[in-house]
């Protein structure tokens, strides 16, 4: 027989567990509509400026996809784009192909082959600030070799860049569902994102927490880029993407999150086997390789995730845990509606929290396996990679910065 005093400490903690999810989905529901959404009318318009873009696509064994890439970015109306596309050690056709659309299209497309990683780099990142390096434009555009553009999207998002003056836009792609396994995975890691960051408060320069970057589009400005000494500070960062936008918003710079439904499309990868494998190259950096945090990470989706299920079992504790449930289908449906990640999955979110535990637990336990990570054919030690990989050395690293050249 339970005590009055466990009896009690569990019918508070499942209701204060609740009214953790209430404000949360209450803070998304209210403050989500509020972002840009470039799909609509209002910024179907030019730019009112003439800036140079260009867009950066590293490309490492790529051949199926890239043909794709190159020719969504080729019907691209905005004029004043340049594609510099780069083949990082390639071992199939996909330099042949590059090279193919620069002869094709001169003016629009140039090619850079890598054909040895210089030592203490990841390669995509490498691959992303020599076609930095090599090139001149008020704006670049990083983006991934699979990605699928619409033609007026590049244009509707330097509209947006100018009039909202970002240093740093992230358009969130619409990922591509193809099986009921990917559209389990996809669902639950959008409600795992609710919580990772709150992309309502990206804009505000006092959310040091909440920043935000995406490999299929991250759109900076170049001066912004040359402030935080360019990519060789994360040369090593694993998830470059949400470290670019980890230091931007660290050094006080403009950083900004908009939608765009159907604008911008990836499949991440090729059902739910896929996923994991690419969960397992990416959970544990983004802890910086950190076991306690990686525990912490798993004990967050038992206890946010799946006790609740647990309290449907105790009569005491059914009304606040229906209450997480109806929580968590009201995110499904206000994020779906962006996402275009079909809410039905809602009901299959538990599946999905286990998979998302068993690839925490597995990119912990490779990456202890093979003493390290390897990445696009490089294998890098754990203690060269917590050097480089730290979610709050960016912060320090601003901090010391401002100390040390006071601005005003």
């Amino acid at each position: 027989m339970m005590s009055e005093f466990w009896r009690g400490v569990l019918e508070y903690g499942a209701w204060g567990l609740a009214g953790t999810w209430c404000v949360r989905t209450t803070n998304l529901i209210k403050n989500l509509p509020t972002l840009a959404d470039l799909s609509e009318m209002d910024w179907d318009i030019g730019p009112v400026g003439s800036a140079r873009l260009m867009v950066v696509v590293p490309a490492r064994d790529e051949a199926e996809h890239i043909g794709a890439t190159m020719d969504a970015l080729l019907l691209s109306d905005y004029s004043r784009m340049q594609i510099v596309a780069v083949d990082d050690r390639s071992t199939d056709a996909t330099g042949e192909i590059l090279d193919g659309y620069a002869a094709l299209h001169p003016g629009r497309v140039k090619v850079i082959h890598v054909t040895e990683l210089e030592d203490g780099w990841l390669g995509k990142t490498f691959a992303m600030q020599l076609a930095v390096e090599q090139t001149e434009s008020e704006y670049v555009l990083f983006t991934d070799a699979d990605v699928l553009f619409s033609p007026s999207i590049l244009r509707r998002a330097m509209v947006y860049a100018e009039q909202s003056e970002a240093d740093h836009l992230v358009v969130m792609p619409t990922w591509q569902v193809k099986s009921r396994g990917e559209g389990i995975v996809l669902g639950f890691l959008q409600i795992f994102g609710m919580w990772a960051a709150r992309s309502w408060r990206v804009a505000d320069p006092k959310a040091k927490l909440d920043s935000v970057g995406v490999g299929a589009f991250n759109l900076v400005r170049r001066d912004a880029l040359v402030e935080i000494g360019g990519l060789e500070p994360q040369r090593l960062a694993v998830l470059e993407d949400i470290t670019l936008g980890r230091r931007i918003k660290a050094a006080g710079l403009a950083q900004r999150l908009a939608f765009a439904p159907g604008l911008v499309l990836v499949h991440w990868a090729k059902g739910m086997h896929g996923l994991v494998g690419t969960m397992t190259k990416n959970l544990y950096s983004s802890v910086n390789f950190n076991p306690l945090l990686m525990l912490g990470m798993c004990l967050w989706v038992v206890v946010f995730c799946l006790v609740p299920l647990a309290g449907l079992g105790w009569i005491w504790t059914i009304p606040p845990a229906l209450l997480v449930m109806f929580c968590m289908a009201a995110a499904y449906r206000t994020m779906g509606e962006i996402s275009w990640i079909d809410a039905r999955y809602g009901w299959l979110y538990p599946v999905g929290a286990v998979v998302f535990l068993y690839a925490i637990v597995r990119s912990m336990v490779v990456a202890y396996l093979i003493s390290g990570v390897r990445w696009r054919g490089t294998k890098y030690s754990l203690a060269e990679l917590r050097r480089h990989n730290s979610p709050w050395q960016w912060v320090r690293m601003a901090r010391g910065k401002r100390m040390a050249n006071p601005r005003g």
